[in-house]
């Protein structure tokens, strides 16, 4: 590599860091030195540094994974990397759960608007939301009646769709099997609006 143009080299980086970003899988520096063949961390850091530079990637501090696409990046639209926090039942209710597992590329609002979770259960099954989809949530604390929601119900989330009359809040699913959620209303906090579902055919995020 010693002999390779400063130039291509970058550019082999650029590469990788854009097809792991693009794939959620952010990559720490020591990866991308052993990915690249580095002799040094420091070697990739100054690579990654200069892409930074170069307006090619954004470097948020204080993260080992902390590099990402600027959200200019693509001609189809802007690119974002969403965070996927755990998992959401759509069914009975479970613990909601927040740690980041990996980031999905998005083009739905901006990065900081946005989060993705992990479907389990079939109860939103008629409305095409699956066991093991992803869905992509627009952070907000009020939606409309009608619209498809993640809601916190004392610590237990849950996806279900939003009903709103005289007052009181009604979460239905959209399967005949499960029964609505009428829960206090002083009880329940709307954690987002479901902006987008993904389904993966085969492996995993």
């Amino acid at each position: 590599m010693a002999h390779t143009p400063p130039g291509q080299t970058r550019e082999r980086v650029f590469r990788f860091m854009r097809d792991r970003l693009l794939d959620g899988r952010p990559p720490t520096v020591r990866e991308v030195r052993d990915a690249l063949g580095f002799r040094a961390v420091e070697s990739a850091r100054s690579h990654l540094m200069t892409l930074v530079e170069e307006g090619r990637l954004v470097k948020k501090p204080g993260k080992a994974r902390g590099y990402a696409l600027p959200e200019t990046m693509g001609q189809g639209g802007v690119t974002r990397l969403v965070p996927l926090l755990g998992r959401v039942p759509a069914g009975p209710l479970d613990l909601a759960v927040e740690e980041v597992e990996s980031y999905l590329p998005s083009r739905s609002g901006s990065s900081d608007e946005l989060f993705a979770l992990r479907v389990h259960g079939d109860s939103m099954r008629d409305v095409g939301i699956m066991d093991g989809d992803l869905v992509i949530v627009r952070r907000q604390p009020t939606a409309s009646s009608g619209s498809i929601v993640v809601a916190l119900i004392g610590d237990e989330a849950t996806v279900k769709t939003l009903y709103i009359r005289n007052g009181r809040i009604e979460l239905r699913p959209e399967n005949p099997d499960y029964q609505p959620l009428v829960p206090d209303p002083a009880e329940v906090q709307i954690l987002g609006k479901v902006v987008e579902v993904r389904r993966l055919l085969e492996g995993s995020v």
